[in-house]
């Protein structure tokens, strides 16, 4: 076995460990509304499950050189935000909204996404994603980071609707075949669903 020190490598070395080693990892497409009414998209792999009474996910948004994302602020600003759950036949415009866009242009409209209101919170969502979360901000939490400068937001947030394409909801479960996730690797590099097995937990 190789034994390395994250202290004594850089930032970017440990980032690719990370990234090579937690795969695959699912991607939350997140839209939040800017202050000025600009609904942003953004993808982010750093995302995962919290609990379920109540429904809580969390979404780790990185900071740019200490400088909080729009997604982080949107979402701390207005307490809302909506989560999506990436597949097949949105990979490529979820990809689109990874671009570097200032804050007064909208990912939406670049990937071509159609914005469609919620039912609960003041932040839309988009009508193509087969599975869409309504979302309340618990916490943002800054973490990382060197002294008073953050590497990221660690947004907790709680689930007030469930939206589900009718095919991929089947008698109360998620169909994973007609979800067809997409999952994040490292570097360029993304994956499918491929082949499931069946293994009891043991008593």
């Amino acid at each position: 076995m190789i034994s390395i020190d994250p202290a004594a490598q850089s930032e970017r070395d440990n980032y690719k460990l990370l990234i090579g080693s937690i795969v695959p990892r699912p991607i939350a497409l997140v839209t939040t509304l800017s202050k000025d009414g600009v609904l942003n998209a953004a993808p982010f792999s750093y995302f995962s499950i919290v609990a379920s009474q109540p429904p809580m996910l969390s979404v780790a948004v990185q900071r740019n050189q200490g400088a909080m994302k729009d997604t982080a602020r949107n979402a701390i600003e207005a307490g809302a935000l909506v989560i999506h759950i990436t597949d097949e036949s949105i990979i490529g415009q979820v990809n689109e909204t990874a671009a570097n866009l200032p804050p007064f242009e909208s990912e939406v409209a670049r990937a071509g996404f159609t914005p469609v209101a919620s039912e609960t919170i003041g932040v839309p969502g988009v009508k193509e994603a087969k599975i869409r979360m309504e979302c309340l901000l618990e916490q943002a939490i800054p973490l990382g980071g060197a002294g008073s400068q953050p590497a990221c937001d660690l947004l907790i947030v709680r689930v007030v609707r469930f939206h589900l394409a009718e095919d991929v909801y089947v008698n109360g479960y998620i169909d994973p075949g007609k979800l067809n996730p997409v999952s994040r690797m490292a570097g360029n590099y993304y994956a499918k669903l491929g082949s499931m097995f069946v293994m009891e937990r043991p008593e």
